[in-house]
């Protein structure tokens, strides 16, 4: 729990000299989550207690999400320090990578993983999923992968019958999303050349990543390790010593227990009520933030008398803790000089 982190914290904190904040989103089966527009508020709040500093140290485990979600958590956590460090402690996915590479350096421990990060396009003009009634969704890399095929098997320039090709696409895929399928590819190689600009590399070397991440590694699915990311892609990547890496791992065990991530969320197995914790926002100045889901499951008769579950939701978004770690100050600014003042349960001016 959260009270039991604060320690794990300041170690984290003192070993990397900067202020620490911890986004970690469940990617536990059935109850999993993704970086989202929702959490921005909650990094402000979390950052606004922290207040500007030297260096934020982002403790970061996600599979994905939003690509302007995230955009727009890595240049809210610039506004508040000079220097980004994201630590890694094993998966930082997709949207979670474009945070990655607007940070200054990579803190990453042997399991961690980066990804691709082509995104995928979900409208409701996607095609429908038989028998299911939901969209699929469509990926830059797959389009591409059509277009590519098509191309190498027919060996053929003639525009006619290239024509045909994109015409029989545009049968299975509305225009509409196709078009949105190429904005959101060549926005999200603009952003990664930008962010890329914060560990100084040269324009062949972001070229060559962007390249990389957005086509040439062939699979959303594929994951790039520590030694791939510095000696291949020449990321700034920093290995964490073995004292660093202790903490970044009892802080990992922790949540990952807190969360349930090795336990999928079976209803079957829930009896009456159940909470299950989905997203941490994390620091020792600003406590912890987090996305819940609370419903209740009962059991109830078909329409053929058969037994069915029937989950009913009763809240389902942020709560926040309200346990506060001890010597715990709030700091207070005018512009020229800070103040602190200890936590206390008496009314202070």
């Amino acid at each position: 729990m959260y009270l039991n982190r604060i320690k794990l914290y300041r170690q984290l904190e003192a070993e990397f000299n900067s202020k620490a904040i911890i986004y970690f989103t469940s990617d536990r089966e059935n109850m999993g989550a993704q970086i989202a527009h929702d959490v921005i508020d909650y990094f402000i709040n979390q950052l606004d207690r922290i207040g500007p500093c030297q260096k934020i140290s982002l403790y970061l485990y996600t599979r994905g999400g939003i690509t302007s979600a995230a955009w727009n958590i890595v240049n809210l956590l610039r506004m508040y320090c000079e220097q980004l460090q994201v630590i890694v402690p094993h998966k930082a996915h997709s949207a979670g990578t474009i945070i990655s590479l607007g940070a200054n350096e990579i803190v990453m421990t042997k399991q961690a993983t980066l990804s691709p990060i082509d995104p995928s396009i979900t409208t409701a003009m996607n095609p429908i999923v038989p028998n299911t009634g939901t969209t699929y969704p469509i990926s830059v890399e797959a389009v591409k992968g059509y277009l590519d095929f098509a191309k190498d098997q027919l060996q053929t320039t003639n525009p006619e019958i290239l024509t045909q090709v994109y015409l029989k696409l545009s049968d299975s895929v509305s225009p509409i999303v196709l078009g949105e399928v190429y904005r959101s590819s060549a926005q999200i190689k603009m952003l990664a050349k930008r962010l890329l600009k914060n560990q100084v590399l040269s324009d062949d070397d972001i070229k060559k990543i962007v390249d990389f991440l957005c086509s040439e590694s062939g699979s959303h699915d594929y994951t790039i390790n520590r030694r791939e990311a510095s000696n291949v892609l020449k990321l700034k990547i920093i290995k964490p010593t073995p004292t660093q890496y202790s903490i970044i791992k009892a802080v990992y065990d922790d949540i990952c227990d807190e969360l349930q991530l090795n336990s999928p969320f079976n209803p079957a197995r829930v009896n009456g009520e159940y909470s299950a914790r989905r997203s941490l926002l994390e620091s020792i100045e600003g406590g912890s933030d987090y996305f819940v889901t609370e419903g209740v499951i009962n059991p109830i008769s078909g329409p053929k008398g058969e037994q069915l579950l029937h989950n009913k939701i009763i809240f389902e978004g942020w709560r926040h803790d309200n346990s506060v770690p001890s010597n715990q100050t709030l700091r207070v600014s005018d512009g020229e000089e800070v103040n602190s003042y200890e936590v206390s349960g008496e009314f202070q001016v």
